[in-house]
């Protein structure tokens, strides 16, 4: 409950930046919160998150990253942090035909992965461009782009990679997923439902609860309604509504 009120009063890229920090101080590292906010964002969204972690927390992000994580999961977010992406809406047909020999070469079509070329594709290219690439690999390799990192990648990587194609492929979808797997099965992962219905809300958390229903064939509020309790679902329940 307090976690979820102090969301509500923070600034959006305030909290944002205060998620990267939480999850990074101390021992061991959330990477999922720092894939879900660094991976998902836009351009301007993450540039004014770094400079609000400056400015609010007297730190750098990008050294923050480099000294919590490590590898080619380091490289990706460290790529993330730039908010480099290309932001053009038009989609090159040609382009995404010859990125996706490329994502092939460097993967299935080879021994062993050549990563920094996936890095450099999924991290600079528009998410419209992706969904693109994503169309055309499916034609050429006859198989899912998706699949094909969770062949050749493991880990905070892989799931840093997904997150990109997936938010390129439907963004709401990915936090539709995210919030589901919160409160599957027993517990409640409660910081990260607090942390995509505030997140969400007001940008597409009406895409996010008509794609939920679809997948999982309950409501959101049906599911938050049946794992939370007292005050904090029914404030819960008041963001995201019927």
């Amino acid at each position: 409950m307090e976690e979820l009120v102090l969301a509500l009063f923070m600034p959006t890229t305030y909290y944002d930046a205060w998620s990267l920090r939480n999850a990074m101080k101390g021992a061991g590292t959330q990477e999922r919160v720092l894939i879900e906010i660094l991976c998902t964002r836009t351009n301007q969204e993450i540039q004014e998150i770094v400079r609000c972690y400056q400015s609010e927390f007297g730190r750098d992000l990008e050294k923050d990253i480099r000294s919590d994580t490590s590898g080619h999961f380091e490289r990706l977010l460290v790529s993330m942090c730039q908010g480099n992406r290309d932001e053009n809406q038009n989609v090159n047909h040609q382009l995404a035909q010859e990125d996706a020999q490329r994502l092939y070469q460097a993967g299935e079509g080879r021994l062993g992965t050549d990563e920094s070329c996936f890095n450099m594709i999924l991290a600079t290219r528009s998410f419209p461009q992706l969904k693109a690439t994503m169309e055309a690999y499916s034609r050429m390799a006859n198989r899912d782009l998706l699949s094909s990192v969770g062949r050749e990648f493991s880990g905070n990587v892989e799931n840093g990679l997904k997150a990109i194609l997936q938010c390129a492929l439907n963004r709401p979808a990915f936090f539709a997923e995210r919030l589901y797997y919160s409160m599957k099965g027993a517990g409640t992962d409660d910081s990260t439902l607090v942390r995509i219905v505030v997140t969400r809300s007001e940008i597409d958390l009406v895409q996010i609860k008509q794609i939920f229903t679809q997948m999982y064939q309950k409501t959101l509020s049906t599911m938050i309604a049946s794992d939370t309790s007292g005050d904090y679902r029914k404030l819960l329940l008041a963001i995201v509504g019927q």
